[in-house]
């Protein structure tokens, strides 16, 4: 790392032209060949793709369509009435007419007469349409009839929009880690160096990823993923870099041996965190998603280039910047200024000190309190359901909850959460089966209506819709789901050769979070025994690496404990914009686990890198878990109000899913740093004394060597080298030293 150091020092221009011609080059090629994102997910081996699969045998499932929904509600006239129905019939002899409608069924025509319901006067027509047709004519002219007596609104497949992402909170997500920089360095400079560092690297990255879209499936939220992880993750190594750099100039070193030193310090310390990081996202291939695998490789390309930008920009601009990262006291106190006080950093470090005393003096108190804490946030998690939310939970006045109630009040909560039931009907027995187990669905609990779908001569594949009682995301929806599988079905087809699928969007969401909730043991056991082996490795320990592996999962349970709570309990979650509670979308819990498990790996790393360092000189553990906590407790603490600010604000964005992660992430960060890493490891590692650095021998001789401190900083060389410069000049190897 002194190597690479030194070389972007020496080729600090360069370093930092190469980097502005790849983001602009980067530019150019994505506005020449655009992007391929797709939003097509492959279904896991399930009941539910079985029955696509039969469907689509059978010629009954359309390719490259989707369906829309319009329906209205009358206020003080029939739904029959004559003018209604001649202005509803015109708007919609307009819609069939628009370009890409493939089909529209009126519930005035006999063949919708069905979606029409007289007692309650609601009403609604199917629209069916190519997958790329343009719904802002069709929602313009249906919503053109709204009136004090006729209420109009659209939902379905076709006319669901994501809600409206705001963008401009990543903005103030960024200055708010701007400000908490400016209070930890009180340096400009210090605290622009993370930003500028951080949003190059997830920039350049982004701009890889919407290329590599051409080549790998990738959604375009992947883009939103990976801004979000890699901003956190990108100004929390510069930080720690910067942190390392501004102690050895403190410590009297010149400026190319301090960008050496903080590289060859922290910078492997960065190195191994992202490689962690990118491991642990990449571990999410166990879940065997498409949608979620395709997240996690954008988002461990965004981590490999903020790394990249972190050892090799930072450095770079540390070089043209030299000892302006520093505030003017302490230009002042390296220079030998007479009458100048104190550097600052010394000041400030004095809370992490006391911090570091009070845990050593109570670690029963202060580690019980800790593992309180843990206890009462990950709480929730025990409750956790997950699946997909449906627009029941959606915010009151959106139109998707207008549409969701107009629908409700005329149709049932089920409306739109009908399940396929899609059998293979191999002879003549089966067939009568089949229709038998259609007439008899109407009288099981939880079904509202049942209708099967007219069958030609000799067709070998029959399919009845189901619709529940209760909307998509209830329990009771799940469990009609799991009755009909387990019992109803079952019973019609023994002794037949009828074989019956459940599908549709309800049980396809219903599979795949179980899917999911079944691989989610493994993965979180894989990343734990993960974080084990590399910390055993880098710290040649056992029970350093189990008290780490052991956190990192507390840390992840109160991650899911915090999103269960505000999103599905919804302790909150108006307040966010996103609605009321409803089930954690599956992706939600994996993306967690594998984020936060490299984040807290990060800030253990951070930590008890020092403090094995402290061990090594000193063979004191007292003394090297006080310098653990005392020398990196204000930079972790700095970090993790970082991580907060930036998850936070993507928490605000109007996406339920992005919200949740990034609101789960930030809490998690923030209970990691301040609870676990500077309190309970503290407290754990200071009553199991000497044993945390016992590793026996047979391991040590087959374990590999890795360094994740580096080697010992030499001392530092006395100089007073601004004084001794001549004016206007700088001294051989210093960065300039303007004011502030």
């Amino acid at each position: 790392m002194r190597a690479l150091a030194q070389k972007c020092f020496r080729w600090r221009f360069a370093v930092l032209g190469g980097w502005i011609a790849t983001l602009v080059a980067l530019i150019m090629l994505v506005i020449g060949i655009g992007t391929a994102f797709t939003d097509d997910a492959e279904l896991p081996d399930s009941e539910s793709a079985t029955a696509y699969s039969l469907l689509a045998e059978s010629g009954a499932q359309g390719t490259g369509t989707e369906q829309g929904t319009i329906a209205w509600h009358t206020d003080g006239v029939a739904i029959g009435d004559a003018a209604v129905r001649r202005q509803v019939t015109a708007m919609l002899g307009q819609v069939a007419t628009m370009p890409g409608v493939r089909a529209v069924v009126s519930p005035y025509d006999q063949a919708g007469a069905r979606q029409l319901d007289a007692a309650s006067d609601t009403a609604y027509a199917t629209v069916v349409l190519a997958e790329d047709a343009d719904v802002t004519p069709i929602t313009d002219a249906a919503t053109s009839l709204r009136s004090g007596t006729l209420d109009v609104e659209v939902g379905g497949t076709a006319f669901t929009e994501l809600p409206a992402a705001s963008h401009g909170t990543e903005i103030v997500g960024i200055l708010a880690a701007l400000a908490i920089l400016l209070l930890v360095f009180r340096s400009v400079w210090a605290a622009v160096l993370p930003i500028v560092t951080g949003v190059v690297g997830v920039c350049v990255s982004l701009l890889v990823v919407m290329l590599a879209s051409h080549a790998v499936d990738l959604a375009a939220t992947s883009l939103t993923m990976g801004a979000l992880i890699g901003l956190g993750v990108g100004i929390d190594y510069a930080l720690f870099i910067v942190n390392r750099y501004r102690k050895a100039l403190l410590g009297g070193a010149r400026v190319p041996d301090a960008i050496a030193q903080a590289l060859d310090t922290s910078g492997r310390a960065v190195v191994f965190a992202g490689v962690t990081v990118m491991v642990a996202l990449l571990g999410m291939f166990v879940v065997e998603l498409g949608i979620l695998t395709g997240m996690a490789q954008a988002a461990a390309v965004t981590v490999l280039f903020t790394v990249a930008a972190a050892i090799t920009l930072l450095p770079a601009l540390l070089g043209i910047l030299g000892h302006r990262v520093l505030s003017r006291r302490q230009r002042a106190a390296v220079a030998g200024t007479a009458g100048a006080g104190p550097a600052s950093p010394q000041h400030r470090a004095g809370l992490a000190v006391r911090w570091a005393g009070l845990v050593q003096r109570a670690p029963r108190r202060m580690g019980l309190l800790a593992l309180l804490v843990i206890v009462a946030l990950a709480a929730p998690v025990a409750t956790m359901r997950v699946g997909d939310a449906d627009a029941s939970s959606d915010p009151a006045g959106s139109s998707a909850r207008a549409y969701y109630e107009l629908m409700a009040d005329g149709f049932g909560p089920g409306f739109d959460a009908s399940l396929l039931l899609v059998a293979r009907t191999p002879d003549a027995a089966s067939a009568r089966a089949f229709t038998t187990l259609v007439g008899r669905l109407a009288a099981v609990d939880g079904v509202a209506s049942v209708a099967a779908a007219p069958a030609a001569a000799g067709q070998r594949i029959a399919v009845a819709t189901v619709v529940p009682a209760t909307s998509a995301q209830t329990e009771e929806t799940t469990e009609l789901v799991g009755t009909l599988r387990d019992d109803v079905i079952p019973a019609a087809e023994s002794g037949t050769g009828l074989r019956v699928y459940v599908g549709g969007t309800t049980a396809t969401s219903i599979d795949i979070s179980a899917a999911l909730i079944d691989k989610l043991p493994l993965y979180l056991g894989l990343v734990a025994v993960l974080g084990f082996l590399l910390l055993a490795v880098a710290f040649r320990s056992v029970l350093v690496p189990l008290v780490g592996a052991l956190t990192n999962v507390a840390t992840i349970f109160v991650g899911l404990g915090a999103v269960t709570a505000i999103f599905q309990l919804g302790w909150g979650a108006e307040l966010l914009g996103v609605g009321s509670g409803a089930p954690v979308m599956y992706l939600v819990p994996v993306i967690i686990v594998g984020v936060m498990f490299g984040l807290s790996m990060d800030y253990q790393v951070f930590l008890v890198s020092r403090m094995h360092e402290e061990w090594t000189h000193t063979r004191d553990n007292l003394k090297a878990v006080r310098a653990g906590v005392a020398e990196t407790g204000q930079v972790i603490a700095a970090a993790a109000l970082i991580m907060l600010c930036v998850f936070a604000s993507f928490g605000f964005s109007g996406e339920r899913i992005v919200s949740a992660i990034g609101i789960g992430l930030g809490i998690a960060a923030l209970v990691d740093a301040f609870v676990v890493r500077l309190t309970l490891v503290p407290a754990l590692m200071r009553l199991i004394g000497r044993a945390n650095w016992w590793y026996p021998r047979w391991a040590e001789r087959i374990t590999p060597r890795l360094s994740v401190e580096g080697a010992a900083a030499p001392a530092a060389r006395p100089t007073a080298r601004p004084a001794a410069a001549p004016a206007g000049r700088e001294p051989v190897g210093a960065g300039p030293m303007t004011r502030e």
